[in-house]
Formats: structure tokens, C-alpha cells, sequence
């Protein structure tokens, strides 16, 4: 009789024999039964007596799970919301995963209308936030992952918990998988409307937590999709969007630059650095900033491949009075002067290098060795007319045979003028001014000449005609 009033089913031995005991322990037997399973005389385990029986038991989430499906049968939805946002808060000031994991598997159960579930899920994204971050980790992703089927519903809650985990995730350094989360997001649903500005933020700030990584590739998916988003009008455009716009610039770069297209990178930093005139929100760019990107476009003007482009982009920095202040301003110095760099300066240049701009190459040389050896061979090309491979090999520092498959690289590219005499083993190098830039040069000095005849001319027949 007891076992039916109770309706305790497997825990039979909960049940005294004595039917007067039992009524008045039914309750709270009953309450027992929600949280605890008999498990025997296991160590560890926690004590319950009821009727004078001792058992060794085990706590279950059985006491949560009563308490949500009984919040769901209430049939006012006032009353029920209410329930469900004081489970949630308790759940959330004990910092209890387990039952946070709960609340949201039933949040997305079909015990509850879409209506309410929306709203606690809403509460549920912005609350999370208060659980320290090992806890919030694990409750976010657990809640993505039981949101994911229905994701097309709570497109907004997503947003907020994505945000929150990738600034956890940020917090702790682990930039690429704050990157993974925030690109989780679903910036092109036709279910929200989300304004280009709001894309733009979040495909640079992707790229910017790839970039920390190194990650280039990645960062620059984000950073292409995120030159179709920049306002067309620079004055129409927010302080928020002026913002983004520059760390845009920052970010396309840094990718330039660690994807070793040196020459491209080096025009977007000395852009960058001529921000010094440009106001956001009544503030200044940092003149510290400035500073760096400018000598950053000093470096990897240095490291780009030798030639006429690098050559007029040394020229713009070297004429820029603000490089001559930098500690890279005498390397510069010498690169644009053409003179042979010897092994102590560029050992110095190379402490003040990134990892990605002194990485190995596929012929065992690095980014910076292949740099100064086609910039010392292109001011070699300055000072001979002639040399032989043994020689140019001894004067970059390199074997004969290396030293030719340079020379003929450059040539080849069109970075150097010259031909290769492979027989007697020597390089010829040209005169910049070509023949037929030469005749040009005549022509139009004779021409010059003649018309100073006809204007001499023309005076001293004025002349004539006035004494007459």
C-alpha cells in the first residue's frame, strides 16, 4: 500500500514495513527519489534512512528534470516563464553545468512553444556570460551544438553565445578558434537583416584573430569578403565604419605581407602611415602606429625582389623625411644608393624581422638571403661591365653555378639588363639607357638646337625691320 501511494516503483526497499511509518515518511521519500538511486554499500557514496533502512546512494539529475517538466505543464505562460527564469538564474549563480546543460536540452525540446523558448534562450545567451570561463566553454558549446538543428529559430541567441565564447576564447589567447566560432555566425541569412557595417566588423575581426596565428590564408577568405562591405562613400560612412575601414587596410597588409608579396605589402603600410591628418570621433590615429607602419614598409620594401618597381619605392621612402629618425633608416640608405650590403649589416636587419620574413625556401635559403643576394647583384651590375660567375659567386657570397641561375632569373623577369655568356662563364651587363633611348636623346637635343636658330633668327630680323 505504501509502494502505491508513493509510487516509488524500483526503489522498493526505500519502503518501511510498518504502513504508518510510511505514511508519514511518504514525502518525503517521494522528494528522495527524484535526486537519489540506491547503489549499494559503494565508498564514497551518501547515506539515506528512511524507515529505519540505511542505504548508500548516488545523486541523479533526477530532481532538475522533475522540476523543468513540472514548469511545463503549468498552463499559465506568465507563471511558467517565470519558473524557468528562476531555474536558469540559480542555475547560472551555482555555476552548475549540468544544469545549464539541461535547461537548454529542454528549451529546445518540443515541451516548449517556440515563443517561450526563444525568450529563455535569449536570457540564457547573455547569462552565460557571468559563469567562469572553463564552465562557459563547455555550456556554450554544448548549447551550440543542441541549438544546431534548430538553428534557423534562434539565429539571434546563436549570435550572442558565439560572440561571448569567441571573446572567452580570445581572452586565452586561442585565437583561431575564437575565429572558428564568430565564423560560425551566418552573416547572410534571410531571416535577420544585418546592416554591411555589422558584416564588416565581424569578417575583419575573423581575419584580425587569424593574423595572430599566422594564418593568412584563412584570414585572407574573411578579408576578401570583406572588400565587398566597405562603405563606397568615405564621408557618408559612421565613425564605426571609418574604424573598420582602417583596420581593414591594416589587415590587408599584414596578409600582403605574410604571404611574402613584399612589394604590394609595402605600398599599403606607407599608406597607412600617411594617417597622420586623420580624425575619428574628434581622436588622432596614434603617431606610435603610424611609426610602426611605416617601418614596416621600410622592411619589406627591403625584402621585396630587386628591380625598378622596388627601386622607385625605395625612392619615395628615402626622400620621406620621417624614415630618417627610424633605426632601419641606414639599411634603407644603402639599398637605395645601391651599394653592396656586407654580412654584419644584414645579420642586424634580421633581428628586427618576423618569423614569416626570414622563413626557409625551397632551396634551402631563406626570404632575406635571396633579397640581399639579388640586391647585391643588381649593384653589382652598377659598378662592372663584365664579371664571371666564380667571381659574382665570391662577391654575393654564393656558388658559381647558384650565381648564374639568379642572374639569368632576373634578366629573364626583366629586373636586370644584361646576357649570359655561358661559355666563357660570365655575365655582361647593359647600360640602363638602351640604344634607341639614346637616339631619342639625340634627336631631340638637335631639334632643340634648331629651334634656338629660328628664334635667333627671328629676333634679329625683328631688329632689322625696327631700324628701317
Amino acid at each position: 500500500r505504501a509502494r502505491q501511494n508513493c509510487n516509488l516503483n524500483s526503489l522498493d526497499h526505500f519502503i518501511p514495513r510498518k504502513s504508518t511509518l510510511a505514511a508519514n515518511k511518504c514525502l518525503r521519500i517521494d522528494s528522495i527519489c527524484r535526486e537519489y538511486r540506491v547503489i549499494g554499500g559503494r565508498e564514497g557514496s551518501r547515506l539515506c534512512v528512511a524507515g529505519g533502512v540505511r542505504r548508500r546512494v548516488e545523486k541523479l539529475p533526477f530532481k532538475m528534470d522533475g522540476r523543468l517538466r513540472a514548469v511545463a505543464s503549468l498552463d499559465d505562460q506568465k507563471a511558467r516563464i517565470e519558473q524557468y527564469k528562476a531555474f536558469l538564474s540559480e542555475a547560472i549563480a551555482c555555476g552548475n553545468e549540468q544544469d545549464c546543460n539541461r535547461f537548454v536540452e529542454h528549451m529546445v525540446s518540443d515541451d516548449v512553444p517556440l515563443v517561450i523558448s526563444r525568450q529563455l534562450l535569449a536570457q540564457f545567451a547573455n547569462d552565460v556570460t557571468k559563469l567562469e570561463s572553463s564552465v562557459h566553454k563547455v555550456v556554450a558549446a554544448f548549447a551550440l551544438e543542441q541549438i544546431q538543428p534548430r538553428v534557423v529559430s534562434f539565429e539571434e541567441q546563436v549570435t550572442t553565445i558565439r560572440e561571448s565564447l569567441a571573446n572567452v576564447y580570445e581572452g586565452g589567447e586561442e585565437w583561431s578558434k575564437a575565429a572558428q566560432i564568430l565564423g560560425g555566425i551566418d552573416l547572410d541569412s534571410g531571416n535577420r537583416i544585418l546592416d554591411a557595417e555589422y558584416k564588416l566588423g565581424k569578417c575583419v575581426k575573423i581575419a584580425r584573430l587569424y593574423l595572430e596565428d599566422d594564418d593568412a590564408v584563412k584570414a585572407e577568405a574573411y578579408i576578401k569578403r570583406a572588400s565587398f562591405l566597405l562603405p563606397k562613400d568615405k564621408n557618408e560612412s559612421s565613425d564605426e565604419g571609418k574604424v573598420l575601414a582602417l583596420q581593414y587596410k591594416v589587415c590587408y597588409a599584414r596578409i600582403l605581407d605574410a604571404k611574402r608579396r613584399f612589394l604590394e605589402a609595402a605600398l599599403r603600410y606607407y599608406e597607412l602611415s600617411q594617417h597622420e591628418n586623420v580624425e575619428i570621433s574628434g581622436q588622432k590615429v596614434d603617431e606610435e602606429e603610424l611609426t610602426h607602419a611605416l617601418a614596416a614598409s621600410i622592411t619589406c620594401s627591403i625584402l621585396a625582389a630587386a628591380g625598378p618597381q622596388r627601386s622607385r619605392v625605395l625612392a619615395t621612402l628615402y626622400k620621406d623625411e620621417r624614415c630618417a629618425s627610424l633605426p632601419v633608416f641606414a639599411i634603407l640608405e644603402k639599398v637605395y644608393l645601391e651599394r653592396i650590403l656586407r654580412k654584419a649589416e644584414v645579420d642586424a636587419f634580421s633581428e628586427t624581422l618576423q618569423p614569416h620574413q626570414i622563413a626557409t625556401l625551397a632551396d634551402g635559403s631563406t626570404v632575406l638571403d635571396r633579397a640581399v643576394t639579388e640586391h647585391n647583384l643588381l649593384s653589382a651590375s652598377k659598378l662592372y661591365k663584365n664579371i664571371s660567375f666564380m667571381e659574382l659567386g665570391s662577391l654575393l657570397g654564393i656558388d658559381a653555378n647558384k650565381a648564374e641561375k639568379v642572374a639569368a632569373r632576373m634578366i629573364t623577369e626583366e629586373r636586370m639588363q644584361g646576357s649570359i655568356d655561358q661559355v666563357e662563364g660570365i655575365i655582361h651587363f647593359a647600360n640602363d639607357v638602351e640604344e634607341l633611348a639614346q637616339w631619342d636623346t639625340q634627336i631631340q637635343s638637335l631639334c632643340m638646337s634648331v629651334n634656338s636658330v629660328l628664334d635667333l633668327m627671328a629676333k634679329k630680323q625683328v631688329i632689322s625691320v625696327a631700324v628701317q
